[in-house]
């Protein structure tokens, strides 16, 4: 009986202090984790939404990145910190959607495991090569592919990225030697050094680059073509009339994080969303605001599950 009363009184003590930190949250430095390299959109997705989050707060917000392994490294990090709100990941489809339809043993479960904050925005995905490359159409590089006695390598930074040039290859009828990145600007870099016969990347980085000429995109995976470059054909519109192909970024945060703290979180992002600078940030990407609030986030990322599963399944492509 005693030792009852003793946990009573040890919960009753520690409660008004959870509520206190939840009421005053944040009252210290807020973390965001970002699962690739410096350099990569997804980076500077973080650190513009830092600076904002910022000014909203009244603390610091900083980034770090764990890139590596398909993004377990940086879903893990905020998996095991505390689930107090002040480690957030910017999470995306691959790690998120993709990696538990292709990898056996994974250790979270992206529903179980995270829920979401809000949804920001979405990128078309897209095949790139050099900018003097002699390919210049999506049917150029499947007519080299089939006529190539080794296969063409191509580089992605993620499992999305490869489940999708998966899919393409066998929808095409050719098979790709798939090389594995840690981040989508090395993949950028050694596509226009030609150690790459081509790359397989959200849209979002390359805009820049495609004006200067050290790289043109073959077909984009939208069901509409990029404004910023309308001659650009859509995967769709080159024959391949089912792919349909996005990168899409959100943050989340541990499922056991507190509502009250969460709901902080879900009214800040929005807040530093709406800003003239992310405002301008997200149309330099070339991306579409979604936005979605952590209910329709949810929803969303269960309908990308179903839709990667539907995609292995037709590519024939089974977990490893």
């Amino acid at each position: 009986m005693r030792t009852a009363w003793f946990v009573f009184c040890g919960l009753m003590a520690i409660t008004p202090l959870a509520l206190g930190q939840a009421k005053d949250f944040p009252n210290r430095p807020v973390k965001i984790v970002v699962m690739t390299t410096p350099g990569s959109s997804a980076d500077s997705t973080a650190r513009i939404f830092s600076e904002q989050l910022t000014g909203i707060f009244g603390q610091p917000v900083i980034v770090e990145n764990r890139p590596g392994a398909d993004g377990e490294i940086g879903v893990m990090a905020v998996t095991s910190a505390p689930a107090d709100g002040y480690t957030i990941l910017l999470g995306s489809n691959s790690p998120l959607s993709a990696n538990p339809i292709v990898k056996k043993g994974l250790p979270y479960d992206p529903l179980k495991s995270l829920k979401p904050v809000f949804g920001i925005f979405k990128a078309m995905n897209a095949f790139i090569v050099a900018g003097d490359a002699k390919l210049n159409t999506l049917a150029d590089l499947v007519d080299t592919a089939k006529r190539a006695k080794q296969p063409l390598n191509v580089g992605t930074s993620f499992a999305g990225y490869r489940l999708d040039v998966k899919w393409f290859a066998g929808l095409a009828g050719v098979s790709f030697n798939d090389i594995p990145y840690k981040g989508t600007a090395q993949v950028v870099t050694d596509v226009m050094g030609h150690q790459l016969d081509f790359g397989y990347v959200d849209r979002s980085l390359v805009g820049p680059l495609l004006k200067s000429g050290k790289l043109r995109v073959l077909a984009v995976g939208g069901n509409t073509r990029y404004p910023d470059a309308p001659e650009t054909p859509t995967v769709q519109e080159s024959g391949y009339p089912d792919y349909l192909s996005y990168a899409w970024t959100a943050f989340f945060v541990r499922s056991e994080t507190p509502d009250d703290v969460l709901s902080k979180l879900a009214a800040a992002v929005p807040k530093a969303a709406a800003s003239d600078q992310v405002k301008a940030f997200v149309k330099r990407l070339g991306a579409e605001e979604m936005p979605l609030g952590p209910a329709e986030m949810r929803k969303f990322h269960v309908e990308e599950l179903e839709r990667y599963q539907r995609v292995a399944a037709a590519a024939g492509i089974k977990p490893q």
